[in-house]
């Protein structure tokens, strides 16, 4: 019997039975529109991150003082955390080769206020190469200049949240004088917005001021709170991480066998971490998501032992007329897998159309991977062909007599 029947008889056998049809291949639908479902949240959350991550400078190195714990795994005391001074940064920038920008750390946190709004902040003290690392442009007014950081100057750039807190009327920030607490800054750019990164947190809350300014005025202190860097390329990071180790340590007057007094991190780092963390939901995502597969499987072999089971009599007038056993296996595997196929491609359907309304009404974002399609379509048919199997083998045995007298 050729193919092209057996194709027949298979689809005028599902048509036969619609509703039947159709609530079988329901758990393959679900089960495939929930595996691209899933794959597209995991996908699109992975590439949001690293969108994220790339906005802040992917070749980003931050040093900060002190190791993350002390021995035995408690947090060191804060007068050991004042490890990092103005001489490391000073270090760093003249002996490292493979360091392209670099600005001191040093931050507090409290009120901006303007006559008669007010807005909780934070300030940061930086260099001039702070906009550089960060990827930060002025859209509004100039940067922070050299001689304005050697003097201490009382100036500082502006987010766009902090301007919107403080400037409701639509005034022009730059020239205006803002206070922190009781010291007057005077506005002399603004940043241009970047909203809020993959953590949550707004980017445009933020005011830089020059690192002098901080360290004397506000902070009163010697140290630095960190230093961030970025290497001259992405690929030189973990050479400028290394150097920058030697550096420190020689400063530090460290013996080979003392522990680094300071921790470095790079977005890499931090990257990698957060890729392995998104991936692993990803998965753990799709491994719910198969069950449904599974049990899509199941709902196929059911229904095919059903299917045999009624039609024993004909199975039997087919072979009494010539058919061959591998004939009858044929027609049911075929049913099987049209099964299968039919509402792996259904699925399909459904699991972008779902992805694109996540991202439509929740805002997620999504990305929907062309191999998870085809991942997709040919898990539909090994499924047909796996679940198929038992019951077709079963019909292709039956006895043409014994079957012929079925009741």
């Amino acid at each position: 019997m050729s193919i092209a029947n057996l194709f027949k008889i298979a689809l005028r056998a599902i048509a036969a039975n619609k509703l039947r049809s159709f609530l079988t291949m329901l758990g393959i639908i679900i089960g495939v529109a929930s595996v691209i479902a899933m794959l597209a949240i995991g996908q699109g959350s992975k590439r949001s991150i690293q969108a994220q991550i790339s906005e802040m400078g992917s070749n980003m190195i931050m040093i900060r003082p002190g190791q993350d714990k002390g021995p035995g795994g408690a947090r060191q005391d804060a007068d050991e955390m004042q490890t990092l001074k103005l001489k490391d940064y000073e270090a760093i920038r003249e002996q490292c080769r493979y360091v392209a920008a670099i600005t001191p750390s040093v931050n507090a946190s409290g009120q901006f206020i303007r006559g008669n709004n007010n807005t909780p902040s934070t300030i940061y003290g930086i260099s001039t190469d702070y906009l550089e690392i960060r990827q930060l442009k002025v859209e509004d007014g100039e940067a922070l200049s050299d001689e304005e950081i050697k003097t201490g100057a009382k100036v500082c750039l502006i987010g766009k949240t902090v301007a919107d807190n403080l400037f409701t009327n639509g005034e022009d920030p730059v020239g205006q004088v803002i206070r922190f607490n009781t010291i007057p800054f005077r506005v002399v750019g603004v940043l241009e917005a970047k909203g809020y990164n993959s953590f949550g947190m707004d980017q445009d809350d933020v005011v830089l001021a020059p690192y002098t300014t901080v360290m004397k005025r506000i902070l009163a202190v010697t140290y630095l709170q960190g230093i961030n860097c970025s290497a001259v390329t992405e690929d030189m990071t973990d050479l400028a991480i290394d150097e920058i180790t030697q550096v420190l340590r020689e400063s530090h007057k460290l013996q080979a066998a003392d522990e680094d007094d300071f921790t470095i991190r790079s977005q890499q780092e931090l990257a990698s971490m957060m890729n392995t963390t998104s991936d692993l939901m990803t998965t753990l995502l799709l491994c719910v998501a198969c069950i449904s597969l599974i049990v899509g499987g199941i709902g196929i072999m059911n229904i095919m032992y059903v299917s045999v089971t009624e039609r024993t009599r004909e199975i039997g007038l087919r072979m009494s007329v010539g058919a061959r056993g591998i004939d009858i296996l044929n027609q049911f595997l075929i049913e099987a897998v049209l099964l299968s196929v039919t509402g792996g491609v259904i699925g399909i359907v459904v699991g972008v159309g779902a992805a694109v309304c996540i991202n439509l009404f929740a805002h997620w974002p999504v990305y929907v991977q062309p191999w998870s399609v085809l991942l997709s379509f040919a898990v539909c048919t090994a499924t047909g062909v796996f679940f198929g199997w038992y019951p077709a083998k079963k019909a292709a045995n039956l006895d043409p007599i014994e079957a012929i007298r079925y009741e």
